[in-house]
């Protein structure tokens, strides 16, 4: 499969994307601290359907800020994927966006509705949604704190327990069982150069876009109004976690029932092949 790789010049950083396939225009939209290239599997699974586009979100891994690092905003993200579907033909689009980058893929259909003809949203980290979102919120506010005092490497625990694990492993401090990590001896020098990108991403996540991912709330009322449809997706295997929890809230304040996909969170990673089969199906459907 060839990839095209390109940079877009956006205000105030310079965009990484990456195009493949043939085909109706599918984005695809990673949350942080991953980039686009957590996505490449799904891409291989699609591009025979699809001109498939993927990128790297502003101040992470390819992507860098034109200045100091600050806060980010959503809708400036949203803005982001906006001139990337413009750069490449500038046609209403399908769209999946995976945790971080379902909530910009929401943002995106909310504010530019002709830009997207059918949004895949998987597991939504839309906790303002749910009814223990002070819980929540405290939670989060947690993994900050351990972050801006022990380091990205205690506020990563902390964080996928959080994820994983729901309130009572946040509030307990008991992290579940960590997942089966790959054998390095396995994987290729572009998935080692991708893990260490990543790795490296999670200190902008922290210090940027964690606090304004907690306090973010989607525009039901515009995505209701949207010309564009929008399929809330959530994992097989996820039940309980806070970005399963929330799609199923968002759904139901869309009127819709959300499409189940293979694995949990990680799903779009750990089954590409299904997965991408699933996002076909919920595209064409």
């Amino acid at each position: 499969m060839t990839v095209k790789t390109d940079t877009l010049k956006v205000p105030g950083a310079t965009l990484h994307y990456e195009v493949s396939g043939s085909g109706p225009v599918l984005l695809l939209i990673p949350g942080a601290p991953a980039d686009a290239s957590i996505f490449a599997p799904i891409a291989a699974a699609l591009a025979d359907r699809y001109t498939v586009v993927t990128y790297d979100t502003r101040g992470t891994s390819r992507s860098p800020l034109d200045g100091p690092a600050e806060e980010q905003r959503i809708e400036t993200h949203g803005d982001d994927a906006k001139a990337v579907l413009d750069a490449v033909g500038g046609e209403p689009a399908y769209v999946l966006g995976c945790s971080g980058g379902a909530l910009i893929g929401l943002d995106l259909a909310a504010r530019h509705p002709e830009s997207v003809r059918t949004l895949v949203a998987h597991e939504p980290p839309a906790l303002q949604l749910l009814p223990e979102r002070e819980r929540w919120e405290a939670a989060f506010q947690d993994v900050y704190e351990t972050y801006r005092v022990a380091g990205g490497g205690a506020a990563a625990g902390k964080f996928i327990a959080t994820v994983e694990g729901g309130l009572d492993a946040a509030e307990s401090g008991k992290a579940p069982e960590p997942p089966q990590m790959p054998d390095m001896s396995q994987m290729t020098p572009e998935m080692l150069e991708s893990m260490g990108r990543m790795q490296a991403n999670f200190e902008f996540f922290f210090a940027h876009l964690l606090q304004p991912v907690i306090r973010h709330t989607p525009d039901v009322d515009a995505l209701r109004a949207a010309p564009s449809s929008v399929v809330v997706a959530v994992g097989r295997d996820s039940k309980g976690q806070m970005p399963h929890e929330s799609g199923v809230a968002l759904a139901d304040r869309l009127g819709t029932t959300p499409v189940e996909v293979p694995g949990d969170h990680q799903g779009f990673a750990m089954h590409p092949g299904e997965f991408a089969e699933a996002v076909h199906s919920a595209l064409a459907g």
